[in-house]
């Protein structure tokens, strides 16, 4: 009979359990930065299993759910667990790329005992930097004001709402940053954006401008800045790659944030005794 030679196993250098409790809260912190900022579920457990391997454990094992982080690094039999909770903190795609960029560092450099000191400096600086509100929130309005364009609007309804779609996103970023319940934000700004796009209603009433059947326009694309594609796509993503909790956790989110931007539209609409509006 063929004699069959078994695989040895992956001799692996020595590291204490002070280092490994180190590198297992590296990977649980590489793991919660991706959540936080949108990343997809298969590449948070990718990255953090390709980080612990790198300074030097054995594997790494990652549980996630949709507001926590459950993680165990192995060496050599010995076991170390730890489970943190993730708060979203909203898309962001530079800090994405930071962290792939200090995995793809761990697993290039050479190893040393200093490798854990560098990855955790380039973790604590990474750049939060963002756009400034008021250039943030100008480049939404135009792009509401391009849809309400290319849906048949005449400039005046262009205008209407990009005054809406700015007035609306700074008032998004204030009350997000101010830690407000994210489907509170929406329910407002909703209704801040249906009151500001219905403007063009009362426009077209008191003869200043003749807008026709044009008024539901502003209405409709004031809001666009609220559909939550990013979460859906994240939703479907993990759903179709076997993360079943995940993607069910960031469906309902996303449909929950829908329902709160449908129930501040509906207020406003009340409010204003508006009986109907669409494209």
């Amino acid at each position: 009979m063929p004699i069959v030679s078994e695989s040895k196993p992956r001799r692996l250098p020595y590291i204490s359990y002070e280092e490994q409790q180190r590198i297992t809260r590296l990977c649980v912190r590489c793991a919660l930065l991706f959540m936080q900022y949108g990343g997809e579920s298969a590449v948070v457990v990718d990255l953090t299993k390709r980080l612990g391997v790198s300074l030097g454990v054995g594997g790494v094992e990652c549980a996630l759910s949709f507001n926590a982080v459950t993680l165990t690094t192995l060496y050599n039999g010995r076991c170390i667990t730890t489970a943190r909770n993730t708060i979203h903190q909203g898309i962001n795609v530079s800090i994405l790329v930071q962290i792939q960029q200090i995995v793809m560092y761990a697993e290039s450099a050479t190893k040393n005992e200093t490798l854990i000191d560098e990855v955790e400096k380039q973790l604590n600086s990474i750049d939060r930097t963002t756009y400034p509100n008021a250039l943030m929130s100008l480049f939404v309005g135009f792009s509401c004001a391009c849809f309400a364009y290319l849906n048949g609007g005449n400039l005046v309804i262009a205008t209407i709402t990009l005054v809406a779609g700015f007035c609306t996103m700074r008032i998004r970023l204030y009350l997000s940053a101010h830690h407000f319940n994210p489907f509170v934000v929406v329910i407002i700004t909703a209704f801040v954006a249906t009151l500001l796009g219905a403007s063009a209603y009362f426009l077209d009433l008191n003869g200043l401008v003749s807008l026709g059947d044009k008024a539901d326009i502003a209405v409709a694309a004031s809001v666009l800045l609220l559909v939550p594609s990013f979460p859906i796509i994240n939703a479907l993503s993990d759903i179709l790659k076997g993360y079943i909790n995940m993607g069910v956790g960031r469906w309902m989110f996303a449909s929950m944030l829908t329902l709160s931007a449908c129930v501040g539209i509906v207020i406003a609409l009340i409010l204003l005794q508006i009986p109907h509006w669409g494209l």
